[in-house]
C-alpha cells in the first residue's frame, strides 16, 4: 500500500532553505522533563501569534485564552513557560509544518487514558498518523518513532505491542493552527545566554541534550565523507540510509540532494517510509530508556535494496530537516533485536551504533538494576543524624494562610512614585490601572495601587498580586514571578501518604566508600480536595512504593533531611498529567528529580552521575527549601 520511496522527500534543487514565500503552520511547544515536545492547543499558538506580533520581546499569559492555563506565562524574549504558583520555567519553541498537514487543517488525534478522558498525541505522531490516515492504510506501527504502539484504523485502536492492551483513539475536528507566509526564522528554542537561562543540567536531561548534539556532530562528519569519498556509490545495490538532522542544537542547516530509493510490491507502511515487510529495530534511545521521543530506525528490503530511514512522512514540518544519503555494505539486523549504545566522541551520551557508522553489537541490551539485592529488616538501619525512619502526612491539610489581601500586604509596601514600566502579570503599564481590573474585584484594594516586594524590590499592581495568590495554592507565601524570590513558607498540593528512610548496607556506583540511604514513598489513590485540578474526582497514584537511593555520606544526608522537609511541606508530588503515559489526574513528581536506579544508570535516574546532590540541593532551594533552613 505504500508508496515506492514515500519516505524520501527530499527537494531536488538542493538549496539551503525553503523558497522564501511558502505557507507554513505554525506550532508552539513545550518541552516536559522528559525530552518530549508538547502542543500547545490552536487557539493558544493563535494567541502567541497574535502577541508576537505586537511585541517579539513581551510576555504572553495564557489564561486570557484558556483558564486551565492561568497560572502559566510565556516570556518570548527568553523563549521559556513560567508557572507563577510554583515558579517552574521550561522551554518552548515555535515550530513549522505543512499547511496541508494536521495542524493546517485542524485534524487533533487522540487516545483514550485510564479515566476515560482523551489525550492528544505529539504533534509529530499526530502528523504522521493523519498521513496514514489519509492514505488508507489499514494500521501503522509507531516503533520507528519510538513508541511499542499498533495503530489500527479500522477498529481506530491503539495496541501496545509488549503488553497487548488496547485502547480507543479517535480523529477530531478542531481551530486550524495559524498560518504564516513569507521566510521561516530559524528555531528560538534552548535560548543561549546569561539572561536567557539555561536547561536542566540533571543527568536525565542532559542525555537528551547531549544525544541530540552528538547526533548532529555524527551527521556533518558523515556527510563531509559522504562529498569525498562516497558520492559515486549512492546509486550502488548496498544499503541506502536517510538520516535526519535535527535543528533544536544545530544552527543554520542546509537541503542536500539525494538519489531516490525504488521499489514495487508495497503492502504495508513503516513509519518514516520504506518498502515491503518492514523490520523494525529497537533503539536505545527509545522513550522507555529515556523518556524522551527520539526517531527510531526502521530496516526494510525490497528487490536487493535496504533502505535504512530515521525520518518522518512528512519531512517538510521542520526548517532545519536535513537529508544525506550514503552507500555501505552493512547487513540488515535482525527483528527484534536491540542494539547496544555506544559513547560518542565526546562520552557525553550514547547515540545508535548506526548513526555513528560503526558495526551494530547484535546482543541484548544491558537491563538496568532498579533494585539492590534483597535486605533482611535486621539490616535496615536510621540514618545517622535524622530522627526516625519514616513520615506521614495526614488527611488533615496544612494550615492555609489568611485572605489574599492580607498576605500580599504582608510582603509589600505601597509605592506612591510609581515608575513607567510593564507589570509583568498583566503586562499594563504600572502608571495605568491592573488589567485584572472588573474581572477581579477585592476590598480595600485600588486597581491602580502599586506595591513593592520587600526582598527583591520587583513592583506589581496590588490586584495583580492577589489574583496570582488566588492562582496558586493559597498557603500564605508568595513567589515573585520575575525572580522566583519565595516570600513565608512555600507548600503544594500533595497528596497524604508516608515516607521511609534508613541506610542499607550496599553501595551505589561512584560512591564505593559509603553504605546508601534509600526513601520509599508510598501514597494511595484517592480523591481530589479543592486544592486539585478536579475536586470531587478521583486520581490514581501509579508505581508505588517508589524506592530512590542517595550516598549515605554529609552530603547525601544533607539532601535527605531537605526531602523530608520537602515532604513535610507536601512539595515532592502533586496531582497533574504524567509526562511519560500522559495519564491525567495522577500522581507525579513535582520538579524536584530522585535516583531510582540502584545500580546502573542506563535510564538516566541512576549513578554514577557526580553532579545529581548539587543539583538536587538546587531544585529544592527553588523551592524554598534551602540549606538555611536546617538547624544546627
Amino acid at each position: 500500500m505504500a508508496r515506492p520511496g514515500s519516505g524520501l522527500l527530499v527537494p531536488k534543487n538542493g538549496v539551503g532553505y525553503p523558497p522564501q514565500n511558502l505557507a507554513r503552520v505554525v506550532v508552539w511547544e513545550w518541552l516536559n522533563e522528559h525530552g518530549r515536545w508538547r502542543p500547545y492547543s490552536a487557539a493558544v499558538c493563535h494567541h502567541i501569534e497574535n502577541v508576537l506580533k505586537g511585541d517579539a520581546r513581551g510576555s504572553v499569559v495564557l489564561g486570557q485564552v484558556d483558564a486551565q492555563l492561568s497560572p502559566y506565562i510565556i516570556d518570548l524574549q527568553s523563549m521559556h513557560q513560567f508557572r507563577q504558583d510554583t515558579g517552574t520555567m521550561r522551554p518552548v519553541q515555535r515550530n513549522f509544518y505543512e499547511p496541508s498537514s494536521a495542524p493546517g487543517k485542524g485534524v487533533v488525534w487522540e487516545w483514550e487514558n485510564d479515566n476515560g478522558s482523551w489525550t492528544p498525541y505529539d504533534m509529530e505522531i499526530c502528523v504522521t498518523i493523519q498521513n496514514a490516515y489519509e492514505k488508507q492504510h489499514p494500521w501503522l506501527d509507531l516503533i520507528s518513532l519510538g513508541f511499542c504502539y499498533l495503530i489500527d484504523f479500522n477498529s481506530m485502536s491503539q495496541t501496545n505491542r509488549q503488553s497487548q492492551r488496547k485502547r480507543r483513539l479517535r480523529r477530531r475536528m478542531d481551530l486550524a493552527y495559524p498560518l504564516i507566509m513569507g521566510s521561516i526564522p530559524k528555531s528560538q528554542s534552548w535560548p543561549v545566554g546569561a539572561s536567557s537561562g539555561q536547561p536542566c543540567s540533571c543527568q536525565q536531561c542532559i542525555l537528551v541534550n547531549s544525544t541530540r548534539a552528538a547526533s548532529n556532530a555524527i551527521l556533518a562528519s558523515q556527510r563531509r565523507k559522504l562529498h569525498t569519498g562516497t558520492a559515486g556509490n549512492s546509486g550502488g545495490t548496498g544499503t541506502h540510509t536517510t538520516v535526519r538532522q535535527s535543528n533544536t542544537f544545530a544552527g543554520t542547516s542546509l537541503w542536500s540532494p539525494t538519489s531516490d530509493s525504488s521499489g514495487t510490491n508495497n503492502n504495508n507502511i513503516s513509519v518514516g517510509g520504506g518498502q515491503s515487510k518492514a523490520e523494525q529495530v529497537k533503539s536505545p534511545l527509545s522513550s522507555a530508556n529515556f523518556h524522551s521521543s527520539p526517531v527510531m530506525p526502521s530496516l526494510s528490503s525490497s528487490h536487493g535494496h535496504h533502505t535504512l530511514t530515521i525520518n518522518r512522512q512528512n519531512n517538510l514540518n521542520r526548517p532545519g530537516t536535513q537529508r544525506i544519503s550514503m552507500g555501505t555494505t552493512r547487513g540488515a539486523i535482525p527483528p527484534g533485536v536491540p542494539a547496544l549504545p555506544v559513547k560518542n566522541l565526546t562520552g557525553s551520551g550514547p547515540v545508535h551504533p548506526a548513526l555513528a557508522g560503526l558495526p551494530v553489537c547484535l546482543t541484548r541490551a544491558p537491563k538496568p538494576i532498579l533494585h539492590p539485592p534483597p535486605i533482611n529488616k535486621s539490616d535496615m538501619k536510621p540514618v545517622p543524624g535524622v530522627n526516625g525512619m519514616r513520615r506521614k502526612t495526614k488527611k488533615k491539610h496544612l494550615k492555609r494562610g489568611k485572605n489574599p489581601e492580607d498576605v500580599v500586604r504582608r510582603y509589600t509596601e505601597k509605592i506612591k512614585v510609581v515608575q513607567d514600566e510593564d507589570c509583568t502579570i498583566c503586562m499594563e503599564r504600572l502608571v495605568m490601572s491592573s488589567g485584572y481590573e472588573g474581572v477581579l474585584q477585592q476590598k480595600g484594594i485600588k486597581p491602580e495601587l502599586v506595591g513593592k516586594l520587600g526582598k527583591c524590590g520587583h513592583m506589581y499592581h496590588l490586584l495583580c498580586l492577589v489574583a496570582m495568590y488566588n492562582n496558586g495554592n493559597k498557603d500564605g507565601s508568595l513567589q515573585c514571578p520575575t525572580c522566583k524570590t519565595i516570600y513565608g513558607e512555600k507548600t503544594g498540593t500533595q497528596p497524604p501518604g508516608k515516607m521511609e528512610y534508613h541506610v542499607i548496607p550496599h553501595s551505589l556506583p561512584g560512591y564505593s566508600d559509603s553504605k546508601t540511604i534509600r526513601i520509599v514513598y508510598g501514597i494511595p489513590a484517592g480523591i481530589q480536595t479543592n486544592e486539585h485540578p478536579n475536586p470531587g474526582k478521583k486520581f490514581s497514584a501509579r508505581g508505588f512504593p517508589r524506592h530512590c537511593y542517595l550516598p549515605d555520606n554529609e552530603k547525601g544526608r544533607k539532601v535527605l533531611k531537605l526531602l523530608i522537609m520537602a515532604w513535610d511541606r507536601r512539595l515532592i508530588f502533586t496531582i497533574g498529567t504524567s509526562s511519560t503515559t500522559g495519564e491525567s489526574d495522577t500522581v507525579v513528581w513535582n520538579e524536584i528529580h530522585h535516583k531510582t536506579e540502584f545500580g546502573s544508570n542506563l535510564t538516566g535516574h541512576g549513578y554514577p552521575d557526580p553532579n545529581y546532590l548539587d543539583n538536587v540541593l538546587t531544585e529544592l532551594s527553588a523551592q524554598g527549601v534551602g540549606e538555611d533552613n536546617l538547624k544546627d
